[in-house]
């Protein structure tokens, strides 16, 4: 009985393997088939992760993994196309688009001296910092701006340039990336380029045909603005290395100068330092050593609001005034270094103009002159301005009645933060016999035949620490 049992149940353990072994058949066979009908090829192992799988299984699953993956990539560039975060090649993306968090890099950062040195670790100047930060970011937004336009003009300016094509390449720049927006954003003042014995105020009237030159000396001084506040910055260019030693001497002089100036520091003493370091300076031009001199009537001066001098020089050479400098001024610490006689005095044609701050309502006779003087309110204020910015903005035949707006033929003395300047004023707009409307600005020279080097920063005197706003990788 014991063997009959036995025999049953080998006969349903048969059975069973055989069954297995077709299903076994069958799913090799599926294999083989989705490999191509290859005999003996294996499925592939699975895959190392997402980015394999959308390329090897021909499934709806793995289709869709890979459309899904295609579709992800194209959202990754869109995304850097919207937010680049990296300027073009020549700049002309604006640069609040550059910081969209609206915070713009600190200038450089110098610490206070002697007594002032408890100022950095305050918490209540911390404080009054804070509270500053807006003002602080748009002042920054300027600088960003003329840091990024003269590192590309450092770029591309040769000899046998046009002086006109090199301030409209410029100014066009600073429109661009600071997003002119008439008296809220844009240039604060007319791009100077005065060559050789020129030390300053020098800019191509319409029509000037004027060539920068192997040998010239070229001050290029610009300034940007966000609601009124400036950045005022400028440096020398030369391409004949003979004039090094001239450029050096005023890069180190204005440096100096950053280096004395400080909440509570004397105007007289920040002078002083400048005039020792520039006239440690020779320079030998074809053959002829020069000592490098301080231009003497030329200063450095306070910035306020739509005010580009506010009433404070910085002399460059000692026995200035003892004012002190104080906590939240603004100032362009900016020198001039002369092979001639260190003097300068007004000199060919004009083309800078700036409305007095100060100046009241005045009624006009002249009707041309009123609606001038309408345009200049609502295009400049009290920024200054050239004639090729009237010429831009459409206005013609204006140069009577800008004389006009001059004042009637008095002589007056007027400081006006970094020189001294006799002004000789034509007809018609004077209130009370005394007060100028439009003041001129003819260029500033030594005598002919001389060189001027100028190198200028904008520094801020911040409750904690000094920034050099305008500060760069290039000086």
């Amino acid at each position: 009985m014991a063997g009959g049992s036995t025999d049953a149940a080998t006969k349903e353990m048969e059975a069973l393997h055989v069954g297995q072994t077709k299903e076994t058949d069958e799913i090799l066979k599926k294999a083989s088939d989705s490999n191509g009908g290859a005999p003996g090829a294996q499925s592939p192992p699975p895959p190392a992760d997402d980015d394999e799988a959308q390329v090897d299984g021909p499934s709806e699953d793995g289709a869709g993994a890979s459309a899904a993956a295609k579709k992800k990539k194209k959202k990754s560039k869109a995304k850097k196309k919207k937010d680049p975060h990296q300027q073009t090649d020549p700049p002309s993306i604006p640069v609040d688009e550059l910081f969209p968090s609206g915070d713009f890099p600190e200038g450089e950062i110098q610490e206070y001296k002697d007594d002032n040195l408890w100022r950095t670790t305050s918490e209540e100047k911390r404080e009054q910092e804070r509270l500053q930060k807006p003002m602080y970011n748009s002042v920054r937004r300027a600088a960003e701006v003329h840091r990024q336009v003269r590192k590309y003009m450092r770029s591309i300016i040769k000899p046998g340039m046009l002086m006109m094509e090199l301030c409209e390449t410029l100014e066009n720049m600073v429109r661009k990336l600071i997003k002119e927006n008439g008296l809220q954003a844009g240039i604060a003042f007319p791009t100077g380029c005065s060559l050789n014995w020129v030390a300053a105020h020098w800019t191509p009237n319409s029509g000037d045909k004027t060539v920068l030159q192997y040998d010239d000396v070229m001050k290029l001084d610009f300034g940007t603005h966000i609601d009124g506040h400036i950045v005022d910055c400028a440096f020398t260019v030369a391409f004949n290395p003979m004039f090094d030693p001239l450029l050096q001497a005023t890069r180190d002089a204005t440096n100096t100068g950053i280096k004395e100036a400080g909440i509570d520091a004397r105007l007289c003493d920040v002078g002083a330092a400048i005039q020792e370091v520039m006239e440690s300076y020779e320079v030998e031009i074809n053959g002829k050593v020069f000592q490098v001199k301080s231009v003497r009537n030329l200063n450095g001066h306070s910035i306020g609001p739509y005010q580009i001098h506010a009433g404070k020089s910085v002399p460059i050479v000692k026995g200035g005034e003892q004012t002190k400098m104080e906590e939240g001024e603004f100032y362009a610490i900016e020198t001039f270094g002369s092979t001639g006689k260190g003097f300068v005095r007004e000199d060919l044609e004009c083309s800078h103009y700036m409305k007095n701050f100060d100046v009241g309502h005045v009624p006009l006779r002249v009707a041309k002159a009123k609606q001038l003087l309408g345009t200049i309110n609502n295009n400049f204020g009290t920024l200054a301005f050239c004639r090729r910015y009237l010429d831009r903005i459409g206005e013609t035949k204006y140069l009577m009645a800008l004389k006009n707006l001059c004042d009637v033929g008095i002589v007056q003395v007027c400081e006006i933060g970094y020189h001294h300047f006799d002004a000789n004023v034509y007809q018609d707009m004077v209130t009370h016999g005394f007060l100028t409307c439009l003041q001129p600005y003819p260029p500033l020279c030594d005598v002919r035949g001389s060189y001027v080097s100028q190198f200028e920063h904008t520094i801020l005197l911040r409750p904690t620490c000094k920034e050099v706003i305008s500060r760069g990788d290039d000086y």
